[in-house]
């Protein structure tokens, strides 16, 4: 899989990321559609339909946020163009933003439909993202970068943003 924007360039400029974001939005488009009919036992409505809604609009708003940060505010093409491990701003916060966003946006519109069978697809789609990223793009930078990679790893989560821990050393 080669996308590189120049020569000596060590690692593709998109990854795994189109295939894996397109087969988690073909999910979560097939679970909204049978969601209407299929599996409408589990409709929710009165008082879980506002919760559902309000907590799936909190969702769209943070994966909107997240992922515009780390996709179009980060510099992360000039990090990967220069072969360098991106670790500041949002990337000190969680190392996959915008893996992070997009599956904030698809919980979020599942949460908009009050449909408590699309929270299983959103699970589902966390551990085929997870899995995805152990086995391909952590394998990739854990080969390119070796020790200063474990080491951000061991402080920053891989798609939870979180306040980063202090390494212990």
């Amino acid at each position: 899989m080669k996308n590189y924007i120049k020569e000596g360039q060590k690692l593709p400029m998109f990854g795994v990321g189109p295939y894996l974001i397109a087969g988690m939005g073909l999910l979560t488009a097939i679970g909204m559609l049978l969601s209407k009919n299929v599996l409408k036992s589990g409709i929710l409505d009165g008082f879980w339909t506002i919760l559902f809604r309000v907590i799936g609009g909190i969702l769209i708003i943070l994966g909107v946020a997240v992922w515009y940060i780390g996709s179009l505010k980060s510099d992360m093409d000039a990090s990967i163009t220069d072969n360098r491990l991106q670790t500041g701003g949002i990337y000190a916060w969680v190392r996959n933003p915008m893996y992070s966003g997009m599956w904030g946006i698809m919980s979020g519109i599942s949460f908009m439909s009050h449909n408590a069978w699309l929270l299983v697809i959103q699970l589902i789609n966390w551990g085929i993202m997870t899995v995805v990223l152990i086995n391909t793009e952590e394998k990739w930078l854990a080969n390119l970068y070796g020790k200063e990679y474990d080491e951000y790893k061991s402080r920053v989560n891989r798609c939870i943003p979180w306040i980063p821990r202090k390494n212990v050393e």
